[in-house]
């Protein structure tokens, strides 16, 4: 990538605020309107994500590629030159980790044109939402990436307070303040280390290149663990993440899961690990000890849940473990497989809120011991959710089985008992899993639901496209791991 690549960086959040600005001009009682426009936009950034993934090639001693940079406050104050400014760039984590995010939001908008109350709004929230998480991943400035971390954040409660279901008052209360505390920390450590540091500069670049003291890595590198690790589900921080996936609305659970949780997981790398990796390498084992626990805690109280949603939601804290365990390795094969496992449960469980959205809009109910034999009543419906499940439980070929080798084999090499319990976890997992589609899917049909029709052509489609790239990094992962790998390998304190 060149430095005019930068530019389609910087279209990758302009055009999910400027479709929610223009949004804004269009009268509400105008439906087809809304819809064109945010079909046009989707698929401008499912394009624009698709450009830049292709488009970086690892380049040996090149931190970053597509590099932009617009000064917007320099001597004045505590900065210097280039003190603040919009900048950015990407590598090889971030290039797939912005793929997920142009993947998950196609599908996202497609099954939300069926919305009825207020769907104007809740495409601006969406989409300001969603240029905070492209932000998050593309900007290298430390100022602005913690404002694109906020907006992230903040549509969160409105989306599930006023379009959610079940608990949503609580569910968006609880998801607001856990996250509100976490961002504090992150606040502290942001000014921390620009003040240790010394530069004047927020400059990402900089700030990872600089020089730290090694006691001052060790007292902050818990803040960002904390604060980071709350978004991405880290145990013990994890509570508001099952109740926020129940209360929330289908395309909302899709990008809450598939992607903000890999916001705060990213959170964890490049604001931890890559600005203070002696801190980093100080840590990894409690990171390690939190990781499986949460992995075994997941995957355990999901066996539990009748809920699909709240199954679902137990177990992305349980594969998010596996994130955290990849990265607490220290070793180039592990971080490999924490951010292919960040991909891999994008994808995974997008397509399963979505499914399981399509199917409660028509039931209004998600209790697995009321269904019985859908595979009758909605083969295609089934045949993806299936597809899901295979993927979530580690099958050869599809993209849970590439990440989490990676995971096993790094935890293996660094912690062999740890690397044990994480195979243990995938059992479990295949264990609640294949219990689900067994109750639910199969064996004589319940005559309650003969009145369930299939999942509508908007929720094919977008299932279809979700199942594509699951499909794609299962069988053909090199595109992937040539970007992730060597961007990891460069990275200070992570071991071959």
């Amino acid at each position: 990538m060149t430095e005019s690549d930068g530019y389609v960086l910087l279209a990758l959040f302009l055009v999910p605020l400027g479709t929610a600005a223009l949004l804004m001009l269009v009268p509400s009682r105008e439906r087809a309107v809304i819809i064109g426009v945010t079909a046009l936009a989707s698929l401008a950034m499912l394009v624009l994500s698709l450009y830049v993934f292709f488009s970086y090639s690892f380049t040996e001693g090149q931190q970053f590629q597509g590099v932009l940079a617009f000064p917007w406050m320099e001597n004045m104050g505590v900065l210097g030159a280039n003190g603040i400014q919009m900048k950015v760039g990407v590598d090889g984590v971030t290039a797939t980790l912005v793929l997920l995010t142009g993947v998950v939001i196609l599908p996202g908008t497609w099954v939300s044109w069926k919305i009825q109350y207020r769907l104007k709004d809740f495409f601006v929230l969406l989409y300001i939402l969603v240029a905070g998480v492209f932000g998050v991943f593309v900007i290298l400035d430390l100022f602005f990436w913690f404002l694109a971390y906020e907006v992230a954040l903040l549509p969160m409660y409105q989306l599930i307070a006023i379009w959610g279901s079940t608990r949503k008052e609580y569910g968006a209360m609880k998801l607001m303040m856990m996250l509100m505390a976490g961002s504090i920390f992150i606040f502290a450590v942001i000014f921390a280390l620009f003040t240790h540091v010394g530069a004047g500069t927020f400059d990402m670049e900089v700030l990872i290149n600089a020089s730290k003291d090694e006691t001052f890595q060790k007292i902050f590198f818990p803040l960002v663990l904390v604060g980071c690790g709350v978004l991405g589900a880290m145990f013990p921080f994890h509570s508001w993440s099952p109740d926020g996936h129940a209360a929330a609305p289908t395309a909302v659970s899709m990008l809450h899961a598939g992607v903000l949780m890999k916001v705060g997981a990213f959170g964890v790398l490049r604001l931890g690990f890559q600005m203070m990796p002696e801190g980093g390498a100080f840590w990894a084992p409690a990171l390690v000890v939190l990781g499986i626990t949460a992995a075994l805690y997941g995957a355990i109280s999901a066996l539990k849940q009748t809920d699909m949603k709240l199954m679902m939601g137990f177990s992305s804290v349980s594969h998010m473990g596996y994130v955290f365990l990849g990265l607490g390795t220290m070793n180039v094969i592990g971080w490999t497989g924490a951010v292919l496992q960040m991909t891999a449960h994008g994808l995974m469980t997008a397509l399963f809120f979505l499914l399981i959205g399509g199917m409660y809009d028509q039931s209004h109910n998600r209790d697995i011991p009321n269904f019985s034999g859908m595979a009758k009543q909605m083969p295609i419906w089934t045949i993806f959710f299936v597809l899901a499940s295979l993927a979530s439980l580690g099958l050869p070929g599809l993209s849970g089985f590439i990440a989490e080798v990676h995971i096993f084999i790094g935890a293996f090499r660094s912690y062999p008992i740890v690397g044990g319990l994480a195979v243990l976890t995938a059992a479990i997992t295949a264990t609640y899993l294949l219990r689900m589609l067994s109750q639910a899917f199969f064996g004589e049909m319940n005559p309650r639901w003969t009145g369930l029709k299939e999942i509508t052509w908007a929720e094919r489609a977008g299932a279809a496209v979700l199942a594509g790239a699951i499909l794609a990094l299962g069988l053909w992962p090199a595109p992937w791991i040539d970007r992730i790998a060597p961007s990891i390998i460069q990275m200070a304190g992570v071991y071959l």
